[in-house]
């Protein structure tokens, strides 16, 4: 991918977080940052270089998986987190599993 393409990746991030309830707020600190592996020769000094490259009309599906894997990512931190205590005794509190269950199925949310 092009550094154009790489800026388009990088800015779907924030759509992942805002699906999951993220607002994005002052001190977030958020920095999203996408690179490419590909063309590992393509840096020539004092010649001319090839470089494969996806092309715009392609990068539709990408930008979706980009999109669904940062909100899954995020589920899957909430769900995998435990309760932890830091500075001052401040507390963070786990989900628990069970009372989620069962909200999730209420409301017709938990795929078998």
């Amino acid at each position: 991918m092009l550094p154009h393409l790489l800026k388009r990746i990088a800015n779907r991030v924030p759509i992942g977080i805002g699906l999951t309830g993220g607002i994005g707020t002052n001190g977030s600190g958020d920095i999203f940052i996408a690179f490419s592996t590909a063309n590992p020769d393509a840096f020539q000094r004092y010649d001319f270089s090839e470089v494969d490259m996806l092309p715009n009309d392609l990068i539709d599906p990408l930008l979706e998986a980009i999109v669904q894997s940062v909100e899954e990512a995020i589920i899957n931190a909430m769900i995998a987190a435990e309760t932890m205590e830091g500075i001052n005794g401040n507390k963070s509190y786990a989900l628990p599993h069970g009372l989620l269950v069962e909200v999730l199925k209420k409301y017709n949310r938990l795929k078998d």
